[in-house]
């Protein structure tokens, strides 16, 4: 407990910027005064505790956002890129692309479409001259501090695979050379462009999706094996500096029967720079078993959230509440089996983006990556019509964006607490407020703060020997900062 002596308290104040969104209409405002009240939270910093250290938060650069931009006018272009990247906005710092199409692409594509080239010869990147390598280009020159890029395939092409189709199937072992040499080709591609991938991961989803859009399934064996055998040394030998992350799919059980296959063997671990995960087994429990098993197993590799949105809606236009109201579902909210509904109830956007960041901060993740960047009025283009929210809804026909509260949820998160950080403990005696702390390189401490009551609540933020009296809103999501010269 930390007391404040009256000849003492003017040198004893803890100096904050406190920046606030709330369901009441601040959008990331700067709070400078607050309402005292009777009953106090005393909520302590701990900064000699420290945890994981983080990796960035960010979006993803999908085809349909990309296609998106390009419909826009320069003015409103730019707008949504400085929003995103610049150094008075979100300022990224951790991405995601795809390799090949996706569901949100405008069709199904390859780089390498020519049936039977084994060596690739005809491989080609461009499909993405027009868009997705445009939209990176224009994000780089903005971006003061860049910003890392993870890569992604949602599958090989057709002809690589042992149904011959885009959905589902297994890659055949004849091709696990030439899909290893994809991946090379793909990163010298870029690069020629001027884009650096940071990683890849091995496969989207490889447990499948149901068989609806582009996947191709990986058992956590059969993914070692490529990855151990073909991937890991064809890259090494082609001299590509490039992460490889395992998995990239839901938190859950599946998740520690993974850890187990790809940790169980210095050989082939080493390989296997970390995992990438999901969230869609439930927009509402985080599983923090399965994330602490996971990096109990590997505590020095990275464990990083590489894809959430809230799926299964339409976005609403231009109406803040409903992004702040119970009425967002998500796919599981009707599919989901009974023993599973619990996972997936009606949820508050915001919250489900708050939460979850909190949530897996807490829980060792080191990176978040939300989903499509921008996506029109029907939460596309998605050649599936599998209409999501992004943080950033446009209607490209009247030239018109809107900032959705998403948008500076993410904000919250990205523009405070920087690549580097370390998360460090605290102690916060009420459970119905979310919260956690990172130090920043430059010394500074982040707070984020999320509460969902119906009431305003009033704090004591301590750390070490200063404190200060604070207050934040009902159904508001706050950012503390702490300057480095406290």
């Amino acid at each position: 407990m930390v007391i404040l002596l009256g000849c003492n308290m003017q040198q004893n104040k803890l100096e904050v910027e406190v920046f606030e969104t709330s369901a009441n209409g601040n959008q990331l405002k700067k709070i400078t005064e607050f309402h005292s009240g009777s009953e106090v939270i005393a909520v302590q910093l701990l900064p000699e505790n420290k945890y994981q250290t983080i990796t960035g938060f960010g979006g993803s650069f999908t085809e349909a956002s990309a296609y998106l931009l390009n419909q826009l006018s320069k003015q409103n272009r730019d707008l949504i890129l400085n929003a995103y990247f610049g150094s008075e906005g979100a300022r990224y710092s951790l991405t995601r692309t795809h390799i090949n199409s996706c569901d949100f692409s405008l069709g199904n594509y390859s780089y390498a479409p020519i049936e039977g080239d084994k060596t690739l010869e005809n491989f080609s990147i461009e499909e993405d001259r027009d868009d997705i390598i445009p939209m990176i280009k224009d994000a780089m020159v903005i971006s003061e501090d860049g910003f890392k890029i993870i890569s992604s395939p949602w599958t090989a092409p057709p002809w690589m695979k042992d149904n011959n189709d885009w959905v589902g199937g297994k890659l055949l072992p004849e091709y696990y050379d030439s899909w290893a040499l994809f991946f090379s080709k793909y990163l010298t591609a870029y690069q020629k462009e001027g884009i650096d991938i940071w990683a890849v991961t091995v496969e989207n989803e490889p447990l499948g999706n149901g068989n609806n859009w582009e996947s191709m399934h990986f058992s956590a064996e059969e993914m070692v094996d490529f990855v151990q055998h073909h991937l890991g040394p064809k890259l090494n030998a082609d001299g590509h500096d490039v992460k490889i992350l395992a998995y990239d799919q839901n938190r859950g059980d599946e998740l520690i029967e993974w850890a187990k296959v790809i940790y169980n063997d210095e050989s082939f671990s080493k390989y296997f720079d970390g995992f990438a995960i999901h969230w869609y087994a439930s927009t509402f429990d985080w599983f923090p078993k399965s994330l602490n098993f996971t990096h109990e197993m590997a505590p020095d590799k990275y464990l990083i959230q590489s894809e959430a949105c809230v799926d299964a809606e339409v976005p609403k236009w231009k109406d803040d509440q409903w992004y702040w109201s119970k009425e967002a579902t998500d796919w599981g909210w009707d599919w989901a089996a009974e023993d599973q509904k619990h996972l997936h109830p009606k949820y508050v956007p915001v919250y489900r983006y708050a939460r979850d960041i909190i949530g897996c901060l807490n829980n060792w993740v080191d990176g978040w990556v939300d989903w499509n960047m921008i996506l029109d009025r029907q939460g596309g283009p998605n050649w599936f019509k599998n209409w999501c929210v992004a943080p950033v809804i446009v209607d490209p026909e009247k030239d018109e964006v809107y900032f959705t509260p998403l948008f500076y949820t993410m904000v919250h998160f990205s523009k405070f607490i920087r690549p580097g950080a370390v998360r460090i403990g605290f102690e916060n005696p009420d459970k119905s407020l979310m919260m956690t702390a990172a130090k920043n390189p430059d010394g500074s401490v982040v707070v984020v703060i999320l509460n969902m009551n119906e009431e305003a609540k009033n704090l004591n933020l301590s750390m070490e020997i200063q404190s200060v009296d604070l207050q934040i809103s009902a159904k508001a999501i706050q950012t503390i900062v702490i300057p480095a010269s406290n």
